[in-house]
C-alpha cells in the first residue's frame, strides 16, 4: 500500500459556487471528471491516498463541504439537500454540465441526495462505505458524534481499519478527521441524523457502483445490499472483512474498480 500525505494547503484554491467560497483541489486536464465528496468528519484532503491510485484519464476534484476545510459559509443549519445543491453549484462554478460523483460515508449520502435532486448533472455514482439511511447506523455512530475531536480520533481506529491495516497505516486513517468547533460539528451531525432515502432509491437514474466492506461497523453492509437491490442500475463490489475506511486501506483495488466502472484505461 502506498500512503499519501494530506494534500498541502497550497494545492487548493477557493472558487465562488452559489453563495459560498468553496475550497477545491482540482487535478485539471481533460480526463473524465470525478468529484470526490468527503465524509462527515473529514475535508477535501481525505482522498490523498485514493487519488494517487486513480491514474491518468480521470480528473479528480475534491472540495470542502460546508463547515469543512477552507470553505466559507454562513453559520446556519442546513440539510443534505442543501449540500446536494451546493455540489450542483460547484459543478456550475467549474463549468461542468455533468460529472461522476464519488462519496464515502456522509459524502455518499450527499451524492445520493444530489442524484435525486439534480439527476441531469450526475453521470454516475460511486458509493463507498455509505448508507441510504442514518436509521440503519448503530448506536456507536451517535456516540462518536458526541465525543471531542481528540477522543474521536482515538476511538475510530478499530472502526476504520482492519488489524492488518492498523499495523500498516498506523494513525493515518484517524488523521483524516478534521477538527471542527462545536457549532460546525453540530450542524453537520444534525444533517446526518436526518438522512433517509430508502424509499427513494428507485428514483435514482444514474448507474451506481457500490463498494462496501463486509465488516463495516459504522455503515452496516445490509445498507449496501439494500442500495444494490433498489437502485435500478447498481452493482456491488464487496471488500471482504473491510471496515469503514476501505477507500484508504484498499485504495489500489478500489481505484481499479472505479476505472473499470468509468471505462477508463487501466494503463498508467
Amino acid at each position: 500500500m502506498r500512503q499519501a500525505e494530506h494534500d498541502p494547503e497550497g494545492s487548493a484554491e477557493t472558487v465562488r459556487a452559489g453563495e459560498l467560497d468553496v475550497g477545491v483541489i482540482d487535478d485539471g486536464g481533460g480526463g473524465v471528471p470525478l468529484v470526490l465528496v468527503h465524509g462527515g468528519e473529514s475535508d477535501r484532503t481525505q482522498y490523498a491516498t485514493l487519488r494517487s491510485y486513480l491514474g491518468p484519464g480521470i480528473r479528480a476534484i475534491s472540495y470542502d463541504q460546508r463547515d469543512s476545510g477552507i470553505t466559507v459559509n454562513p453559520p446556519v443549519p442546513y440539510s443534505l439537500g442543501d449540500l446536494a445543491d451546493d455540489l450542483a453549484d460547484l459543478l456550475d462554478a467549474l463549468g461542468l454540465e455533468r460529472a461522476h460523483l464519488l462519496g464515502t460515508s456522509f459524502g455518499g449520502a450527499v451524492v445520493q441526495h444530489t442524484a435525486l435532486r439534480h439527476p441531469d448533472r450526475v453521470a454516475s455514482l460511486v458509493l463507498i462505505a455509505t448508507t441510504p439511511s442514518f436509521a440503519l447506523c448503530p448506536q456507536q455512530v451517535g456516540e462518536l458524534f458526541d465525543m471531542s475531536h481528540d477522543d474521536r480520533q482515538q476511538a475510530v481506529k478499530d472502526f476504520f481499519v482492519t488489524p492488518e491495516g492498523q499495523a500498516e497505516l498506523h494513525n493515518r486513517a484517524a488523521q483524516t478527521l478534521a477538527y471542527r468547533d462545536q457549532g460546525k460539528a453540530g450542524r453537520r451531525h444534525d444533517a446526518a441524523r436526518r438522512h433517509e432515502v430508502r424509499d427513494r432509491l428507485g428514483e435514482i437514474t444514474a448507474p451506481a457502483l457500490i463498494v462496501h466492506g463486509t465488516a463495516d461497523l459504522l455503515a452496516p453492509y445490509s445498507g449496501a445490499l439494500l442500495m444494490e437491490e433498489r437502485i435500478p442500475d447498481a452493482r456491488l463490489r464487496a471488500i471482504e472483512n473491510g471496515r469503514h475506511a476501505i477507500a484508504m486501506e484498499f485504495a489500489e483495488p478500489i481505484a481499479g474498480y472505479i476505472r473499470d466502472f468509468l471505462g477508463v484505461s487501466v494503463e498508467r
